[in-house]
């Protein structure tokens, strides 16, 4: 069976949170509970950081403006670890180049990481700091349910990761384009104010 779907879904998961996805991994190879996760992910020194990392991002990941740092921090991160987590399935399972396998890992978790930013800076722009907690409490259990599920069905879990990965983009686009049109109303509105400010100061000034 190709590992390719095992890949696009872990690039997917990695481009949200790249240590959980190690880290479960890990422990579905140690645990015996599949073989295509290769001794590198099983190591336990890996585990241990991957965990430990794992509990900074699940803090850090609800904070408001916090998170958005965060997600600027692991631009690189992510899809570099996606990357290597593709190449390494490859490898242990021999139905997919290494090279290919880190091209689609590395690409899928680029996209997931845009979505998961740029979603994730537009709801920073409410007051309220519940919002952020709820969005990163249901990606971290998407992402676990998913990598979960592959584990089972990898081709399910692709397709869902892809339609997740469409609906993100198209979310995203929606929600840009609203704060956008929000901002140049303000903006002009602002713009009117100052000029009906100016407008008045002028009318209302003595003459010379």
């Amino acid at each position: 069976m190709s590992v390719l779907p095992l890949v696009f879904t872990s690039g997917w998961a990695s481009g949200i949170n790249a240590y959980a996805v190690v880290l479960l991994l890990g422990i579905f190879g140690a645990t015996g509970l599949t073989d295509e996760v290769p001794a590198s992910l099983q190591r336990t020194d890996v585990l241990i950081v991957a965990a430990v990392l794992f509990l900074c991002e699940a803090v850090a990941d609800k904070i408001p403006y916090v998170d958005s740092v965060w997600d600027s921090v692991h631009t690189v991160i992510r899809p570099v670890a996606g990357a290597v987590v593709g190449a390494l399935l490859a490898g242990q399972s021999g139905s997919l180049s290494d090279l290919a396998a880190a091209a689609v890992g590395g690409s899928t978790a680029l996209a997931s990481h845009a979505v998961k930013a740029g979603t994730r800076m537009a709801v920073n722009t409410s007051p309220e700091p519940f919002s952020n907690v709820a969005v990163s409490t249901a990606e971290d259990l998407g992402v676990a349910g998913i990598v979960t599920f592959a584990m089972f069905n990898p081709q399910a879990a692709a397709g869902i990761a892809a339609v997740l990965l469409a609906a993100g983009l198209a979310i995203l686009v929606f929600l840009w384009t609203r704060i956008r049109r929000f901002l140049r109303r303000r903006a002009q509105r602002r713009e009117e104010k100052r000029l009906a400010s100016a407008a008045h100061g002028t009318t209302g000034a003595p003459p010379p």
